[in-house]
């Protein structure tokens, strides 16, 4: 008999299916591997068909269509690789803590210009305000609410923006991801206490986060909906962008690209007659976004 249900977790080459009326644990199919050696066949968040054994475990056989799908390349010896972090995604909660650990705004803007590219909604979560105040807060983030993102101030320690964000989370699949030590797992913990997920402190070494999430899973909320907590990021490399589409996926940056003087402007200071250079210049487009564009065009480090 083929079921159908929703991946909500994977570890080791195991994935635990959420049907209407069970939990299976499968395998995936023989065959289907045979096409797939550079990217994820299945991924948290897929809707699949699967076989059930006798045993009660199950063998999936098809993945069905992906709405959206949050991506990122993993580069190896000989190849590269096209990981798939979670798919079908209502919406995605990009954390960020204000300070231990620093914000990594390079790596936020990536995470952004894959959100357009997947036209998946991210929310920009800015949490540990209680470290910082507000104003500091602010003052680092507001140039993602002046561009139009949708920017929420969290602390789970002074329950600020818990109860907004509970109610984002209501009735939606929502993807949390974000460096390590951000305070994710403590946020999931603060809208559904039962979940209970682990949590660790930042290191004293190096005052980075320490990775305590080590498997992709998604959880069923207590009020509805699905919320997964990803494995923190050290890295985010894009995949499937060229470097001529990104100023595409800088919403402050792509209505400016026709009022270039050349069509096949790069935006970068030596440009003639660019149009995304005279707003940097004249404080219409932050230099920071300016200069995280640039470095993703160019294919600088993070």
């Amino acid at each position: 008999m083929t079921l159908q249900g929703r991946v909500i977790r994977y570890q080791s080459g195991f994935y635990t299916v959420m049907t209407d009326e069970r939990i299976v644990t499968c395998k995936i199919r023989g065959k289907l591997k045979e096409n797939f050696r550079q990217t994820d066949l299945v991924a948290v968040g897929d809707l699949i068909e699967f076989t059930q054994l006798q045993d009660g475990t199950g063998v999936i056989e098809c993945i069905l269509p992906r709405k959206n799908e949050l991506i990122r390349m993993i580069s190896g010896i000989k190849s590269e690789y096209r990981q798939v972090l979670i798919s079908n995604l209502d919406q995605i909660l990009l954390v960020f803590a204000v300070t231990q650990p620093e914000p990594r705004l390079r790596m936020l803007d990536r995470f952004l210009v894959i959100c357009e590219k997947q036209g998946i909604p991210p929310l920009i979560v800015a949490n540990k305000v209680d470290l910082s105040g507000m104003d500091q807060a602010k003052s680092v983030f507001s140039i993602y609410s002046d561009i139009g993102y949708d920017v929420l101030y969290t602390s789970t320690a002074s329950d600020i923006g818990i109860a907004d964000l509970k109610e984002r989370l209501q009735g939606k699949v929502t993807g949390l991801v974000g460096p390590s030590g951000v305070g994710k797992s403590s946020l999931i913990n603060r809208i559904d206490p039962r979940l209970n997920l682990k949590v660790n402190e930042i290191s004293n070494y190096n005052r980075k986060g320490k990775h305590t999430t080590v498997v992709r899973e998604m959880f069923p909320l207590k009020e509805g909906g699905f919320v997964a907590d990803l494995p923190g990021l050290k890295t985010l490399a894009l995949w499937d962008i060229q470097p001529e589409e990104l100023d595409g996926y800088f919403p402050e940056i792509s209505p400016l690209v026709s009022k270039c003087l050349y069509g096949d402007c790069t935006h970068s200071p030596s440009e003639v007659g660019c149009a995304v250079h005279e707003a940097v210049k004249e404080g219409k487009i932050s230099r920071e976004r300016y200069e995280s564009y640039l470095r993703i065009r160019f294919g600088e480090p993070e």
